[in-house]
């Protein structure tokens, strides 16, 4: 028989050489031999059980599953003979060693993320939290299928709404984007299960009232997006409170979006500077695909059924960030939604897909990361909060280095930096540089401004290192440094 030393075995099985060395000192090891000091363990001996696993995660000893088949085939019918609908599970067998050092078999069940609701035969639901297991309410059974995809919630039908609640002329006005031919009222009545029939009794669904309600918020009060602007990098309250503006939006989806973007989009700041070949460029502080799409996507994707809260957009001097009602949907998670794509509202979805607002399925977010990755900024942020979604886009104002073309020749570190230049600015700039020996005075004329302002601002410019003068009043001419 031949012998391997302890360091030998060790790497054989993944161990320490003291481990094993623990392990013969025990017992463990079948037929070790010990000479002096040192251990001597049979080539062919098997790695014992862990017997020092003792911890919530691991409790027991390796049995392992060899002369156990009908206690076997019991447990794989389980998903099948009490679970409603059935449950969908991978299997594989690995080899172990027992307990009692033997070859045996271990059998590794896995349950993929189901985008269905599973009952067990008592109709009862739980959801795992952690280690244990919470029997779910009936609400917030019905949450989890909406949030899974098994029911949506804007299909469900508004309590006392009727056909009156709809504006036809809306209607009408998308039924020729569209091209439907029909009258608005046949277009409510005949398609996506606009009217939902209970207890004999005709009612809109959430996305009728959502989409071409006359008014959504009549019933659902919260289904807004609300602006806010800070001013600096925090948000404070009391006697330093920091907000600078606070504007809600309210009305039918579309009209939320559009005048939220609109108002969105004043508030982004430009920044313009002399580019390599001397031009003028001008680049917002986001690109916009990328403000916009977050936007878009928390009216489109929010949980309509929490309705105690709204969409809540806040600006702040370096980022942007958009709340929005709900976890992510359906199986979507935090490391998988660049490739995983889920719409909790698809009737909403495919709504604003029509104007052009939502992008074909999946591409939305991943542009998100390129456009951000294509400007020099960090990608965007997402996580989970309580029953909210944060989505964080950052402009990157404490990250100038990652704008190019924008680098001042005097930086003493040389250090790239973006120079922001005023209105005013640009013209001077842009008028010398095809006429590089107009005076103050003439500049003055052509731009319609007073002398004193042009040698103000002309000022700046030698301060900023894009401006100096060569030669005489009289004779000089100006140079742009670039």
């Amino acid at each position: 028989m031949k012998f391997l030393s302890t360091r030998e075995t060790g790497e054989k099985w993944g161990l320490s050489k003291r481990r094993v060395a623990v392990l013969c000192a025990e017992g463990r090891i079948p037929d070790v031999q010990k000479t002096g000091n040192t251990w001597l363990i049979p080539e062919n001996a098997r790695k014992p059980s862990d017997a020092r696993i003792k911890s919530e995660k691991y409790i027991g000893e390796i049995t392992g599953i060899d002369g156990y088949t009908d206690n076997v085939n019991e447990i794989l019918r389980v998903p099948f003979d009490f679970c409603r609908p059935s449950v969908l599970i991978e299997t594989e067998t690995l080899e172990c060693t027992d307990k009692s050092g033997k070859h045996n078999h271990l059998l590794v069940i896995k349950i993929p993320q189901s985008p269905e609701l599973h009952a067990n035969q008592q109709d009862d639901v739980y959801y795992r939290m952690g280690d244990k297991s919470q029997k779910l309410s009936f609400d917030d059974r019905l949450r989890l299928m909406y949030s899974k995809g098994s029911r949506y919630y804007e299909d469900e039908p508004v309590a006392d709404s009727s056909i009156k609640d709809i504006d036809m002329d809306f209607v009408a006005s998308y039924c020729r984007n569209i091209g439907y031919a029909k009258s608005p009222e046949k277009y409510i009545r005949q398609n996506k299960s606009y009217i939902v029939t209970k207890s004999g009794r005709e009612e809109m669904s959430g996305a009728a009232i959502l989409l071409f309600g006359k008014d959504p918020q009549q019933y659902f009060q919260r289904a807004r997006i609300r602006f806010i602007r800070y001013d600096g990098t925090e948000a404070k309250v009391g006697a330093e409170m920091n907000v600078v503006k606070d504007k809600v939006f309210t009305g039918r989806i579309l009209d939320m979006v559009e005048k939220t973007l609109a108002f969105v989009r004043d508030q982004i700041k430009e920044h313009t500077y002399l580019g390599k070949e001397g031009k003028f460029v001008t680049t917002p502080e986001f690109p916009e695909f990328v403000w916009k799409e977050i936007i878009i996507n928390a009216a489109t994707h929010r949980d309509y059924s929490i309705k105690g809260t709204d969409i809540q957009v806040k600006m702040f001097d370096d980022r942007i960030v958009v709340e929005s009602p709900g976890n992510l949907p359906g199986i979507v998670r935090l490391n998988n939604m660049r490739q995983v794509h889920f719409s909790r509202n698809p009737k909403i979805a495919a709504f604003l897909h029509e104007y052009d607002y939502v992008q074909e399925f999946g591409e939305g977010v991943d542009r998100m990361y390129k456009e951000m990755e294509k400007a020099g900024l960090p990608a965007p942020e997402y996580k989970d909060v309580a029953f909210m979604l944060h989505a964080t886009i950052r402009n990157g104002i404490n990250v100038v280095d990652n704008v190019a073309d924008s680098v001042v020749d005097n930086v003493a570190d040389n250090h790239a930096a973006v120079i922001k230049l005023s209105a005013t600015e640009q013209e001077i700039l842009e008028h010398l540089q095809n006429s590089p020996t107009l005076s103050a005075k003439e500049l003055a004329a052509l731009l319609h401004k007073t002398p004193r302002t042009i040698q103000r601002n002309m000022t700046a410019l030698k301060e900023k290192g894009l401006l100096r003068r060569e030669g005489s009043d009289r004779k000089g001419k100006w140079i742009l440094l670039k």
